[in-house]
């Protein structure tokens, strides 16, 4: 097939949807698929544009046997509500003369990635103009969060937004997203079912396993090998409630085995770093490069995944892929009921959101209970193993894709290519 897939994030951003956009166009190429994509500079999670590309510069590169267009963006240092709007109108202007070119090589499917849904009416416009199939991947449903969260208010404006989205989604003919919650909102959005599709974020469990040695990790950051580490990994952004991991962290300051780490970057880190200045166990580490991955989260006893209140539905924290396959119990605050709620029953303790008090409570009886941990971090590595997989996700993904194509266009696409 002759894939197309556009979205604002992908390699070599090392953590949230880039990471997972750049490692399905990979694995789809070393497959035999064409695979082209329309992105931004990597920017995330530091909000700031990576070494060796530029902001305002259109740029082509191949990455893994991918074709990788760059369109311009603006990145905010500080993203809020509205700079976070310019923000990713600014990529959707910027890329459509990238997407148009791309559209050109008459690819079978256009697959554009939410966020930015400010993508999505270009993606489908494309695919109709070139006779492509036109897939939405739904990795966050940005407009219910933002909402939620505080970030756009106004009762009239929801209702416009949610009107305006509603008629976009129904125009795909594929809706996906990644987890059951999730999917059952696209089809409360308007979704016919038989064009909804479950496609969850994905780990490599063979990568990453429960004996990887993270000695080296703990000795950099001059933690003893007998301690219990809590580590918090991934993005530090303003869904994820981090300030509530300070607050347990000083809650927990008497208990001289314990330590905490957090590794990662983005706009509410500086803000973390200063609500545990003074705590004498308390590190941070940026992101880690990939090959370091397994390493990192088996440094840890225990993973903490806190969480804004009003959100664990309308996301699913891709960090918590990672954290399943290293067989390690995690800690999580969500509210009971919730997609996630349910995951974490299995193979961790659930908390209230943003309940420092609670959280602390957690962690505290998983540090003292090293049987707990085992069992628990046992259970998460099934888990991963039996539903997180990667060859399996994404063979689910490529035969949905196959089947999709329009017929006779796969089969033409390759005599001309030939």
């Amino acid at each position: 097939m002759k894939i197309l897939i556009y979205g604002i994030n992908y390699a070599p951003e090392l953590t949230g949807i880039g990471k997972y956009s750049a490692e399905m166009a990979e694995w789809l190429a070393a497959r035999g698929h064409s695979v082209s994509v329309v992105t931004a500079p990597p920017y995330y999670p530091q909000w700031r544009v990576h070494d060796g590309y530029r902001a305002g510069r259109y740029a082509r590169e191949e990455r893994a046997g991918v074709s990788v267009r760059r369109a311009p963006l603006w990145v905010p240092a500080r993203p809020g509500g509205v700079k976070r709007l310019l923000h990713l109108a600014s990529f959707a202007l910027s890329s459509l003369p990238s997407l148009l070119r791309a559209a050109a090589g008459r690819p079978d499917v256009i697959l554009v990635v939410e966020p930015a849904l400010f993508c999505a009416p270009a993606a489908w416009l494309a695919a109709r103009l070139c006779g492509a199939r036109a897939w939405l991947h739904v990795q966050d449903y940005e407009v219910d969060a933002a909402f939620e969260l505080g970030l756009l208010k106004g009762a009239w404006l929801r209702r416009a937004v949610a009107r305006a989205e509603r008629w976009l989604m129904r125009r795909f003919d594929r809706v996906s997203t990644i987890s059951e919650r999730m999917l059952a909102l696209a089809r409360d959005k308007g979704v016919e079912p038989a064009r909804a599709v479950l496609l969850p974020n994905w780990i490599d469990a063979q990568a990453i396993t429960p004996d990887l040695d993270g000695g080296a990790c703990r000795a950099q950051l001059g933690i003893p090998a007998d301690a219990i580490v809590a580590l918090y990994s991934g993005n530090m952004g303003g869904k994820q409630g981090l300030q509530v991991l300070a607050d347990v962290a000083r809650r927990l300051e008497g208990e001289t085995r314990l330590w905490f780490v957090f590794c990662g970057q983005g706009p509410e880190r500086a803000a973390l770093q200063a609500r545990c200045a003074g705590l004498a166990r308390a590190r941070f580490l940026d992101l880690q490069p990939a090959e370091r991955l397994g390493e990192l989260l088996c440094m840890a006893d225990i993973h903490l995944l806190p969480q804004r209140a009003g959100a664990a539905d309308l996301v699913m924290p891709s960090k918590l892929t990672g954290m399943l396959a290293s067989g390690r119990p995690v800690v999580c605050g969500a509210a009971p009921g919730t997609e996630l709620a349910g995951v974490i029953t299995r193979c961790g303790l659930l908390t209230p959101p943003e309940d420092a008090a609670a959280m602390a409570e957690a962690v505290l009886s998983l540090a003292q209970d090293g049987a707990a941990r085992a069992a628990l971090g046992q259970a998460a590595r099934r888990h991963a193993l039996a539903h997180l997989h990667v060859d399996a996700v994404l063979g689910a993904a490529e035969r949905e894709l196959a089947a999709l194509a329009v017929p006779g266009r796969t089969q033409a696409s390759r005599a001309r290519d030939a």
